[in-house]
């Protein structure tokens, strides 16, 4: 099922169990898991986009091998809170998804989270190299990070 709300996605999960997070790009997938009791969220890989199936076939085998509850996909809103082509387009992938799997999928504001990101990695002193191989998982590990703690406060 797909929620446009955290409240209800939250009460859809069971107590304990991962959840995973996305960060869609037009090239890549960045992917981010929690801890069994959804406090951390950490970056686990990067996907080069291919077509939509194979996109989907690994996605859903790395739900599989973590058994993941859920999902949550970063949301690519502007930054006056309307919703343009991109974020159409996460929506759209979130629906094909769905009928892939019987896992939950929610959204989390995702603007400014590859920015925070790399901020993270610069701070890091991460080569320049590096940070183009990772942030798309570390922008992932934001998303979910942030929808994490909202949770929490549910």
């Amino acid at each position: 099922m797909i929620f446009d709300n955290l409240t209800d996605f939250a009460d859809s999960l069971t107590e304990y169990g991962a959840i995973g997070g996305l960060d869609l790009g037009t090239k890549t997938i960045g992917v981010a898991v929690s801890d069994h009791m959804r406090y951390i969220a950490t970056p686990l890989e990067t996907i080069k986009r291919q077509k939509f199936t194979q996109d989907a076939e690994h996605l859903l085998s790395i739900c599989e091998g973590r058994a993941l509850r859920g999902l949550i996909l970063g949301l690519p809103r502007n930054m006056d809170g309307t919703e343009g082509p991109r974020a159409q387009s996460t929506r759209a992938f979130a629906r094909n998804l769905h009928q892939k799997t019987d896992l939950m999928i929610s959204f989390w504001d995702e603007r400014l989270s590859t920015v925070a990101a790399e901020k993270a990695l610069l701070e890091a002193d991460t080569t320049r190299k590096r940070r183009s191989e990772v942030i798309d998982h570390v922008a992932a590990s934001y998303i979910l990070q942030g929808a994490l703690d909202r949770l929490r406060h549910l």
